[in-house]
Parts: structure tokens; C-alpha cells; sequence
């Protein structure tokens, strides 16, 4: 009991890792994972472009470190709503703080790698928004999984991201589908903190990171106040092996997450996002068993173009490759590859929420990448209120996972 006591109160300096004895590589599955990325990457460049090939390679970067430290939106959410364990958010406003940096200065001064022009994800605030975004929090709940953590954890083993995955792609192209309704509802024009103020990019930096300063300190206030468990350290080891092998500190994860996704909006010219693909791998499926998707709103402009061309020109699609065999050879390098059976209630929790995620992204101009990340780094007020919105369906989500057999976080677990 005392020992649970001094674990609780010094949770804010605990650390997220531990080193212990790790599995053993597991060589084959490794060696056929890299040997899958290799063939991917010659094929997306011989048959698109270099930059394709480096987005792919950021998505690679993007899949190793989000599964490296189990670093989730989803648990983050879950643990802050549950008990009160903020390690998690602690680590999304690090990330977001040095993603704000970085945008402020690409988007700024118009920094390209590729010379396309960089613009960031500013979308209006308004009905879509924000019922999307409330079916997105209960759907990640559900789900046990957001956009990102779908992807890395059905490259890491996860065998209920199966089902996942398949529900969001349906829901998204739903979404896709009754896109020109919800974007017939009132909305607010489009917000930049940075441009539809006079602040300027630099200016609007200020004003973030005080924001982001102040929620810190709030967060660690709360938690104080609930004296929450801490998060279960994973397994790591030292020297260069940590780097391959063993688990990364979620700050650290925190950092090169932010690099990436201000690297990726260097490239391409937009940040970070997932979704988009999934209505995209809708789209191209309905297509090709004769339904004319290219008559839905939603399908218009480049999004309507992608249609036509093969799924390796959609930047978003590659990086999302990129993800999941990224995910699946940190996974058979620490030795954690190990898929299992699905329980019917997970199965059950699984479908529902997917399609819940598909359908809300759509709405909400984004998920819990596309939106709340790469919204907030660029300045946009719906990034905020996605935030918000995601959080409140995480509450009422906490109500209906034990319908489905699935914990939640208790206040007195050892570890949460």
C-alpha cells in the first residue's frame, strides 16, 4: 500500500520506461517485413516520384516511433477522462508545442523541400465539426484504437485492428457519401489564429505556447488533485539497441513525431493525415464493382483525380503503407509480434467503433492526426474544438465499453 502510495504521488517524474530482459528479435517475420518495405518503396518510386518515395519513408519513420512507444491519443484520452492520468496529454502538448514551432516557421516563411507551397489544416468550425468529431472520441474508445493507433497497432500484431480497419474504411466512405449534406449545415468561416488575426504567424506562436504552458500546469493541478496510478513503463534497454529495440520514452516519441509531421508538410506541402485515404480506398473499391462515386461531393477537385490514378500517387495512402509495415518491423524487432483471438464483445466494439471513427473524420475534416494535430500546429481553431469535442464523446465512451466487455482505467489500479 505504501509502495502504491509513493508511485502515485511521483507519477508526474515517472518514467514511461523501465529496462528489462527484452524477447527475442523474431528474425523472419523481421527480415520479410523489411523485405516488403523495400519492394513498396522501388515500386512507389519507379511508378510515381522521389517525393512519394520520401513521404513513404516518413510514414516508415512515423509507424516505428508511434509503435516504439505505444504513444496514444486514444489511452491518452481514456486515462485523463478514467482517473486522471495526464502523462499522456502531458506528451501531446509537448508534441503539439514543437509543432506549433515548426509550422510557424515552414508556414511563415513558406519553406518547401519540393517547392510546393506549404498550407496548413484550417477548416470552418460548425455542425459537422463538431457532432464528427463527438462520434470520433466515442469511436476511438470503442475501437481501441484512433487513426494512428489503427494503424500501428495492426502492424504490430493487433488482431481486432482488422476488423477495425475494414469498419472505418466503410464508415468513411459513408461519410464521403452524405459529405455534401453536412457541409450544407452552419458553420463559421475557416479560423487561423495566425491568419484571420493580425497576430502573424509569430504572433499566434506566443499566444500558443502561453496556451499550451497553461494547460500543462492545469493538467499537473488535476492530477495532483486526483492522485491518479501512473502508465505501466515498457520494456526497454540501453545504448544504440534502445533505439531499434527497446520502447522510447513518450516525450521522446513526442519530439520526433512533431519533426515528422512538420518534415511531411515540408515535402508535400500539407501536413500529416491518415482519413483521407480510407474514403479514398472506399471510393476506388465502390468504383470498381461499377458504383459512380465520382458524382458524390465529396469526390472533387484532387480528391476526385485520385480516383483515376493508382492508390501510389495518394501521398496519404503511401505514408499510411508506411505506417503499418513501420509499426510491424519495430514489433518483430522487439520480439512483440504475437496476433491473438478476437473476443466477440472486442469484435462487436471493434466494427461499431471503426465505422463510428470513419464516419465522424469525415465530418470533422479530420481525425485525431489530421484535425486535432495537424489542426492545432497549424492555427486552427477547429483543431481545438475537435479536441474538446473528442474529449466529451471519450466520457460518454467510458459508459458503454463495459457493454462490450472492454476495462476501463480504475483509481485503484497499480498501474494504468
Amino acid at each position: 500500500m505504501e509502495q502504491h502510495s509513493i508511485l502515485q504521488q511521483n507519477y508526474t517524474n515517472s518514467p514511461t520506461t523501465t529496462i528489462k530482459e527484452l524477447n527475442p528479435i523474431q528474425k523472419p517475420f523481421l527480415t520479410f517485413g523489411i523485405l516488403i518495405a523495400t519492394i513498396l518503396f522501388i515500386a512507389i518510386v519507379s511508378t510515381t516520384n522521389t517525393t512519394q518515395g520520401i513521404l513513404y519513408v516518413i510514414g516508415l519513420a512515423l509507424g516505428v516511433t508511434l509503435l516504439q512507444a505505444r504513444f496514444g491519443f486514444t489511452s491518452a484520452f481514456r486515462r485523463l477522462m478514467s482517473v486522471g492520468n495526464v502523462q499522456g496529454l502531458q506528451a501531446h502538448i509537448l508534441m503539439l508545442a514543437l509543432a506549433s514551432v515548426l509550422f510557424a516557421i515552414i508556414l511563415g516563411t513558406g519553406f518547401s523541400i519540393t517547392g510546393t507551397e506549404p498550407s496548413g489544416y484550417v477548416s470552418p468550425v460548425g455542425v459537422s465539426v463538431i457532432f464528427g468529431s463527438f462520434l470520433f472520441g466515442i469511436g476511438m474508445q470503442l475501437g481501441n484504437g484512433c487513426a494512428s493507433g489503427t494503424l500501428y497497432n495492426l502492424g504490430g500484431g493487433s488482431s481486432s485492428m482488422i476488423l477495425t480497419i475494414i469498419s472505418f474504411i466503410i464508415g468513411s466512405t459513408i461519410g464521403a457519401y452524405h459529405f455534401s449534406f453536412w457541409m450544407s449545415t452552419p458553420a463559421l468561416e475557416p479560423f487561423s489564429l495566425a491568419e484571420s488575426t493580425s497576430l502573424g504567424f509569430g504572433g499566434a506562436l506566443v499566444v500558443q505556447l502561453i496556451l499550451f504552458g497553461l494547460i500543462y500546469l492545469i493538467l499537473v493541478q488535476f492530477a495532483k488533485r486526483k492522485n491518479p496510478p501512473r502508465m505501466k513503463p515498457l520494456a526497454t534497454t540501453t545504448g544504440w539497441k534502445k533505439i531499434l529495440r527497446g520502447a522510447w520514452p513518450l516525450f521522446a516519441a513526442g519530439i520526433v513525431l512533431a519533426i515528422l509531421n512538420a518534415l511531411t508538410l515540408a515535402v508535400r506541402g500539407q501536413p500529416w493525415g491518415i482519413t483521407s485515404a480510407f474514403a479514398l480506398w472506399g471510393g476506388k473499391t465502390l468504383q470498381a464493382v461499377g458504383v459512380d462515386v465520382s458524382s458524390w461531393g465529396y469526390f472533387t477537385g484532387a480528391t476526385g483525380e485520385a480516383l483515376t490514378q493508382t492508390v501510389l500517387a495518394d501521398s496519404t495512402s503511401v505514408m499510411n503503407f508506411g505506417i503499418i509495415l513501420g509499426a510491424f518491423i519495430a514489433a518483430t524487432a522487439q520480439g512483440n509480434f504475437k496476433p491473438q483471438k478476437i473476443k466477440p464483445g472486442v469484435a462487436g466494439a471493434a466494427v461499431i467503433g471503426g465505422l463510428l471513427m470513419g464516419y465522424g473524420s469525415r465530418l470533422a475534416f479530420g481525425c485525431n492526426i489530421g484535425a486535432y494535430f495537424g489542426g492545432i500546429a497549424s492555427f486552427s481553431l477547429h483543431g481545438w474544438v475537435w479536441m474538446v469535442m473528442a474529449m466529451l464523446g471519450t466520457g460518454v465512451a467510458l459508459f458503454i465499453r463495459p457493454l462490450f466487455g472492454l476495462n476501463n482505467p480504475k483509481k485503484s489500479d497499480t498501474f494504468c
